[in-house]
């Protein structure tokens, strides 16, 4: 299963919809028998990794994109990780 880029326009931030969007995901993963839930993000996005702390996952690694870009860029990608395992 793979859910790409979800977002909230920045006009409605705040109004808790995106904890919501992350709860239903966590929820459609446990529910189809997923053991854990993995994404991406560029550490650029300061409040996308906040929200994620804040509904469970952990910091599983980070890397540099492995473009010429992200080497000379320097742009490092976060790896998150939700455990669904022993979750009701």
């Amino acid at each position: 299963l793979v859910l790409k880029r979800m977002s909230v326009r920045k006009d409605y931030r705040g109004l808790g919809i995106a904890k919501a969007l992350g709860r239903t995901v966590l929820d459609f993963a446990r529910r189809r028998g997923c053991r854990a839930v993995v994404l991406n993000t560029l550490m650029l996005q300061h409040e996308a990794r906040a929200l994620y702390e804040r509904l469970g996952f952990r910091r599983h690694r980070h890397y540099v994109l492995p473009t010429a870009y992200g080497r000379l860029a320097n742009c490092t990608i976060t790896t998150y990780r939700y455990d669904l395992s022993g979750t009701p």
